[in-house]
This record gives C-alpha cells, sequence and structure tokens, in this order.
C-alpha cells in the first residue's frame, strides 16, 4: 500500500487551495443544472408567506391551520430524505434529481387546482415529498462531482438557488397579489411546476456521480466524468485513486466495467445505518454530531420564521396594508440572495469555520435587536418610528449575517464531511433533522408568539443562536481545502479546530 499511500500525499499538493487552480466550466454548470432543484423549496417558501394572507381570507382558515399548511410540509419531505438515500444509491444522483422534479410539480399543478383545505394539504404532501429528495440529492451530487479546490464555492449553490427561489415565490406573491381572491393565491402556487420542466430538459446534460459510478464497478464511465470535472488529467487519476481507497476497490481495477460482489453490497447498505448510529468509530461518531449538529442550530435559530412569516413580522412592527408587508418581504428576499452571491465567493477563500462563527454571532446580535424593538413596538400606544426602522433593519440584517455563513455552510459542511459509504444516508439524516425542525419552528411560531410574545418568541431564538455558536466552535473542524476522501481524519479530536498533519498522514484507505 506504499504506493497507494504516496498517490494520497501527492494529490494533496493538486488540491492546495492556494494555488488557485483555473475553474471547471463543467463542473460549474453540472452545479448549477444540480441546484435548481433547491428552486423547488425555495419558492414553496416565499410564494406560501404571501399566499396564506389570502388562503386565509378564501378558504376561511384559522392561526393553528395556517401554522400547519405553512409547515406541514417540513414534515411531509421527511418522506423525501429518508428514501433519497437508497434511492440515490440505487438508480443514481441524476435520475433521482429527475423523481424530485416530477413529483413536485404533480404537487404544485394539484396545489394551484385546490378547491379547499384537505385537497390543499394533500397537495402539499405530494409536493413535500419532492422537496425532501431534491433537499437530499442536491448538495451530494454537486459535492461528488466538484473538485477539491472549488467544492466549497460549487456545492453552496444549494443555497443560492434556494435563495433565488425564496425571492422569486415573494415576487410572485406581490405580482399576482391584485388578482381576484379566489385566483391570485392558486396561481401563485400552481406557477411553481415551471422550474421542475426546466429541471426535467437541463438534467439530460448531466453525467452521474463519478462517485456513484465507482461504487457499482462502471469505471471507464467514472473516468470520463473525472477527467472533464478535473482540472487537470493528474487531479481525475488521483480523485479515482482515492474514490477506489474510500470505497474498499483495489487500485489496478480501474478500467472497464468490474462485477460489484452484489452480496457484499447488500450486507454494505445494511450495516450502514449501524455504523452511523449504532457502533460508529470516534470520527464518525464527531461527524455524525457535527452533521445533525448544525443543521438543528441552523433551523432552531428561526430562520423559516422569519421567511414564512415576514408579511406577519412586519404588520407586528407596524406596517399595516398588504402592498407594504409585500413589498418589504421582498427586500428580505433580496437581502437574502445577494449575501448567499457574496458567500459563494469566500467559501474557498476564508474557510467554512471562520465564516460561519462570523455568520452566526451577527445573527445573535439581530435576533436580539429585533426582539427588542418588537418588543417596543408591541408595549407603545403610538407608533414610534425608530422601533419600526430598527425592526425592518433587523430583519434585513439576520437574513443577511444569515445567508453569508450558516445558510450555505450547512450544506457544503455535511455533504462533504462524511465517508464515501455513508454519505448518501448521512446526508439525508442530516436533512430529516433540518426538516424536522424547520417544521417545529414554523407550525409553532404564531402560537409561540401569541403566548410568550412575538419579542420574547425572537428572544428566544437569539438564545439558541448563542448556543450554536458555542457548538459550532468547539466541535467543527476546518475542512477547507481537503478532500472528500481524506475528510475523516480531521474528526474524532473534539475542539473545533483540525490538525492539517494529522488528517494528512490519515489513511485514506481505511475510510
Amino acid at each position: 500500500m506504499a504506493e497507494g499511500k504516496t498517490s494520497v500525499e501527492k494529490s494533496l499538493e493538486d488540491f492546495d487551495p492556494h494555488a488557485k487552480p483555473p475553474s471547471n466550466n463543467f463542473a460549474f454548470a453540472c452545479a448549477i443544472l444540480a441546484s435548481m432543484t433547491s428552486i423547488l423549496l425555495g419558492y414553496d417558501i416565499g410564494v406560501m408567506s404571501g399566499a396564506v394572507i389570502y388562503i386565509k381570507r378564501d378558504l376561511k382558515l384559522s392561526d393553528v391551520q395556517i401554522e400547519i399548511l405553512v409547515g406541514i410540509i417540513n414534515l411531509f419531505s421527511l418522506i423525501g430524505s429518508c428514501l433519497a438515500g437508497r434511492t440515490s444509491d440505487w438508480i443514481g444522483r441524476r435520475y433521482t434529481i429527475v423523481l424530485a422534479g416530477a413529483i413536485f410539480f404533480a404537487g404544485a399543478i394539484l396545489m394551484g387546482f385546490s378547491p379547499n383545505f384537505p385537497f390543499l394539504m394533500f397537495a402539499r404532501f405530494i409536493a413535500g415529498i419532492g422537496i425532501g429528495y431534491a433537499l437530499m440529492i442536491a448538495p451530494v451530487y454537486t459535492a461528488e462531482v466538484s473538485p477539491a479546490s472549488s467544492r466549497g464555492f460549487l456545492t453552496s449553490f444549494p443555497e443560492v438557488f434556494i435563495n433565488g427561489g425564496i425571492l422569486l415565490g415573494y415576487i410572485s406573491n406581490y405580482g399576482f397579489s391584485k388578482l381576484p381572491l379566489e385566483i391570485g393565491w392558486r396561481v401563485m402556487l400552481g406557477i411553481g411546476a415551471i422550474p421542475s420542466v426546466i429541471l426535467a430538459v437541463g438534467v439530460l446534460a448531466m453525467p452521474e456521480s463519478p462517485r456513484w459510478l465507482v461504487m457499482k464497478g462502471r469505471f471507464s464511465d467514472a473516468i470520463k466524468v473525472l477527467n472533464k470535472t478535473s482540472n487537470s488529467e493528474q487531479e481525475a487519476r488521483l480523485r479515482l485513486v482515492e474514490i477506489q481507497a474510500a470505497a474498499g476497490i483495489p487500485e489496478n481495477h480501474n478500467d472497464g466495467v468490474v462485477s460489484v460482489n452484489k452480496s457484499d453490497k447488500r450486507e454494505g447498505t445494511t450495516t450502514v445505518w449501524k455504523e452511523l448510529f449504532l457502533y460508529p468509530t470516534p470520527a464518525v461518531r464527531h461527524i455524525v454530531i457535527a452533521a445533525l449538529g448544525i443543521h438543528f442550530f441552523q433551523q432552531a435559530s428561526g430562520i423559516d420564521a422569519v421567511v414564512l412569516y415576514s408579511p406577519t413580522i412586519f404588520r407586528k412592527a407596524g406596517l399595516e396594508s398588504d402592498t407594504e408587508q409585500l413589498l418589504a418581504t421582498v427586500a428580505v428576499g433580496l437581502a437574502k440572495t445577494v449575501f448567499i452571491l457574496v458567500a459563494t465567493f469566500l467559501l474557498d477563500r476564508v474557510g467554512r469555520r471562520p465564516l460561519l462563527l462570523s455568520s452566526v454571532g451577527g445573527m445573535v446580535i439581530s435576533l436580539l435587536t429585533l426582539a427588542v424593538s418588537l418588543t417596543v413596538v408591541d408595549h407603545s400606544h403610538v407608533r414610534k418610528m425608530w422601533a419600526v426602522g430598527l425592526s425592518i433593519a433587523s430583519v434585513l440584517s439576520y437574513v443577511a449575517t444569515f445567508s453569508i455563513g450558516a445558510g450555505p455552510i450547512t450544506w457544503v459542511y455535511s455533504s462533504e464531511i462524511f465517508p464515501l459509504r455513508l454519505r448518501a444516508q448521512g446526508a439525508s439524516a442530516g436533512v430529516v433533522v433540518n426538516r424536522v425542525t424547520s417544521g417545529v419552528i414554523s407550525m409553532t411560531f404564531l402560537s409561540l408568539s401569541d403566548k410568550i410574545s412575538i419579542g420574547g418568541a425572537f428572544f428566544l431564538f437569539g438564545g439558541i443562536a448563542a448556543c450554536g455558536w458555542i457548538f459550532f466552535y468547539t466541535l467543527l473542524p476546518e475542512t477547507q481545502g481537503k478532500t472528500l476522501e481524506e475528510m475523516e481524519g480531521s474528526f474524532g479530536k473534539f475542539g473545533g479546530k483540525s490538525n492539517t498533519k494529522d488528517s494528512t498522514d490519515h489513511d485514506n484507505g481505511e475510510i
């Protein structure tokens, strides 16, 4: 194995982030197409924030029904997330993306034609399954086709497209708000089927993930994809060696189609969950805690409460008309989109850890400021314009600081830290935590605000975000510039900062 180790050690020079290799346009295009699946979730989040104003009036729903309608899709998406790992290992990452788009298309059409609350709930059940598939597969596929030198940049694309989808949803709210009551909200929801059609066409130009091809023994196909998505032929060969080592496949099996023992594959599939949760190594245990923790704190800090209930928050802050509330909400979408674009260029320059800690620190300050300003507005008998302005500024500051770090890094980090054999199921588990937490927040926010006041709710979110900062500082090591196959060497040593040398010396064949 000395020769194999030499290859791995040589690869670290190739992936040196300071070398600034030329960008790979083919990998860039693949990441764009795969990440378009995230528009589906983003559009649904954005459009529901405004559509519920008119759904409530048209169908005469209570606040509790609105909470359920808005938040239940997060729980429905769990079905898709739980199935996505096994499905993507079975039919491939590429066709799983197609499946996600097809399911959401059906859900969006059904939502657009919903005659009543029960039918609308059924339509959101269908759409939620498609969203669950999309949330899991986009970051996994993008991480697996991206060269290490630009993986952070490319793997942040799903979050970029979620924000783009949210902005489109907000604009749709404003654009169709003047239509008759019974038509406007149905058009807002039904038009979400359009991105699914574009996605189904675009995916035809995408190759399959090279790591999935290797797992299936299709080495010649994997080499072709690696040659296209790497910055050089040498890098492509080194990536292949590392993928084979991670998959436990001998290095000399690197041409044509190799038969992979199916009984071994079945046994491996059944033991993945045991390896993740029942009998993990110290490194895998650390990885699982880091991945699930980053997903939990991303959502528990209240981002979906702000994004889904922006019109309600702005009404509580003092904006009275639908038009004022929807325009302010569009500003939220613009802030999120602009700062997520900034984040994509910082991930591989600044690193995951400092960007995440700076982001969450800004979120804590913004949430506490928002809590104070909303409390002042709530207890004032006259309109205090400074408190209204501070509330709006705090919302914009919160979504901006979230988007520059916690938003994209959650998906980048959780998709890149799992070993190859655990990656699909590990990523699925992260999405499950993400959606459950989001569902709890979005299905309880209005009730929580009634019980402890809207200011109190944001004090609570600020406290959770502060706990998240401590968690990230303590348990999340830096992963910038490391290949996916050597990532495990950074974990197992609690304390946040990883030892690059230790991870370099780690035997990648044991991943």
